[in-house]
């Protein structure tokens, strides 16, 4: 098995890590990725999309399905891969990756629940191996008799990574969107309100441009606020320049772990995490913080701010990098599903 097509969402960090671990290993890999909800999603289709209802927009997902699995068989022609690995795949059609399994091996690797990704479960049954980034979903899929197995995310070292010597700007940095998770926008909203003598930055779309233009502006805390998504290189950077990198859930996940947990860990930064099985089995030895709700949030953030507690800070800062990057990178991920496969 020499040659792997991987096909996945247009995250061209995502695919590019995975694609660079698989070649370490001696692979030669293609990448073909895709827009969603249709593929591309370019500013008139965007608007198009935007603006039709309900049966419009499954219309225009289906056809956009089939026009990229038309463009995904040719590139499989064109490489004869022994390996197709697919992220999610909610744009390819079933009959595709039906064609796909009569002469290479298929595997699927969900970062998202299961439960989200309605478009994706036609597939399921042509795949070799269903790897799933929440541990709820894996009795979901065996119970159709579809062979499934937790894959936690990774990190690549080349990406996060510690930056010598470098000045702590911020008491506190938080990237992820809000918009879409309350949970997030409540729990942030404390620590800002609750910590309003810290220097804070949080990356993440706020509000989008698209509810109110003039609201965006206008909106408060802009320097606190970035309402935009941040570089990899920007986020590793802030990480590095915090004392504490919080890191909270979207709601759907309840055992497993963010790909935040790792590349955080991985900058050298100390972490702050909300608490679930996997995580604290990840770090058995307090190497982060973590918590189970709002009160254990703010004591865990006072404990770390706190002067008297900043070597103990970055010893287990030190720690969870360790961890990290000891077993939980991309080659550590992508050498596990080859030997599953092989």
């Amino acid at each position: 098995m020499r040659t792997i097509l991987l096909i996945g969402p247009n995250f061209h960090d995502f695919n590019q890590n995975i694609a660079d671990a698989f070649q370490s290993l001696g692979y030669h890999v293609d990448v073909l990725a895709y827009d969603s909800p249709i593929t591309p999603y370019s500013a008139i289709n965007k608007i198009k999309y935007k603006l039709s209802h309900a049966k419009v927009k499954i219309q225009l997902r289906d056809k956009s399905a089939q026009v990229f699995s038309c463009n995904a068989k040719k590139k499989f022609d064109e490489l004869q891969p022994q390996l197709v690995f697919l992220l999610n795949g909610e744009m390819l059609t079933a009959d595709t990756v039906a064609y796909f399994q009569k002469s290479a091996k298929v595997v699927v690797w969900f970062f998202d629940s299961i439960i989200k990704l309605t478009r994706c479960w036609n597939i399921l049954r042509h795949c070799d191996k269903v790897y799933c980034y929440e541990q709820r979903d894996i009795p979901l899929i065996k119970s159709l008799n579809i062979d499934s197995e937790f894959l936690p995310q990774a990190v690549s070292p080349k990406a996060y990574f510690s930056i010598p010597k470098v000045e702590k700007k911020w008491d506190i940095v938080f990237a992820a969107d809000m918009w879409q998770s309350n949970k997030r926008k409540q729990l942030i909203q404390q620590v800002v309100q609750n910590f309003s003598n810290c220097k804070i930055r949080v990356w993440g779309i706020y509000k989008p441009w698209y509810k109110g233009l003039w609201k965006n502006i206008t909106r408060e805390r802009r320097d606190i606020y970035m309402n935009c998504n941040a570089s990899t290189a920007q986020l590793n950077l802030d990480y590095n320049k915090a004392k504490i990198v919080l890191n909270i859930h979207n709601e759907q996940q309840a055992i497993g772990a963010n790909p935040k947990v790792y590349e955080i860990a991985a900058s050298g930064s100390y972490q702050i995490c909300d608490a679930n099985p996997y995580i604290e089995s990840l770090f058995p030895n307090g190497e982060i913080g973590l918590y189970h709700n709002e009160e254990e949030l703010m004591e865990q953030i006072r404990w770390a701010l706190d002067p008297q507690n900043e070597k103990e800070r970055e010893t287990k800062a030190k720690q969870a990098q360790e961890i990290v990057l000891a077993s939980h990178t991309f080659v550590d991920r992508m050498r596990e599903v080859l030997q599953s496969i092989v």
